[in-house]
């Protein structure tokens, strides 16, 4: 599964080469452009199959806006409810930060896009747990191998991606 995933990448031409600024501010000479596989739809089948295989009959959590198209398709393999976890909390309507609905004390495993530092992924655990979730999980398509393992350990939390940046550029 993780080749057809890594072959789908590459033909979607999610894999770039070049000089990147990344969210964070790092630099790069390769980038994952998450909309260009997320927006391919035998990308994102191969995605939410793989993510389903994982999954059991938790809740999902999607990271707004990168992980929403993953975390929507992964609900419709696996049959399970999922959130969104927004940045921050909207400024009108109902001025939410999760949209969706959990119960108290459930656990909820959240799926992301691409990991760098894992600092967006921290940020959607700890506004599920403030909202009385549990969360030990992140799922994530790729690790970029630049630090997210370690920063959601230290909070408790467990990565586990479908493919590292190592097993993506091997071929290059």
């Amino acid at each position: 599964m993780t080749d057809d995933l890594i072959a789908a990448l590459r033909e979607a031409d999610a894999v770039q080469y070049g000089e990147f600024e990344l969210s964070h501010g790092g630099h790069s000479e390769y980038y994952v452009d998450k909309y260009l596989f997320e927006t391919d739809p035998h990308c994102l089948r191969l995605v939410a199959k793989a993510f389903a295989r994982r999954l059991d009959d938790t809740r999902l959590a999607g990271v707004a806006l990168g992980a929403v198209p993953l975390v929507a398709a992964t609900s419709v393999a696996t049959d399970a409810s999922y959130v969104i976890v927004r940045k921050r909390a909207k400024e009108y309507g109902t001025g939410n930060r999760i949209e969706g609905r959990f119960e108290t004390g459930e656990e909820v495993v959240v799926l992301e896009d691409i990991a760098t530092t894992g600092q967006s992924a921290v940020d959607a655990v700890e506004a599920l747990r403030e909202a009385g979730a549990v969360v030990d999980r992140v799922l994530v398509v790729v690790d970029r191998e630049e630090g997210a393992r370690a920063h959601l350990a230290d909070h408790g939390v467990e990565l586990e991606s479908l493919v590292t940046a190592s097993e993506l550029l091997d071929d290059r």
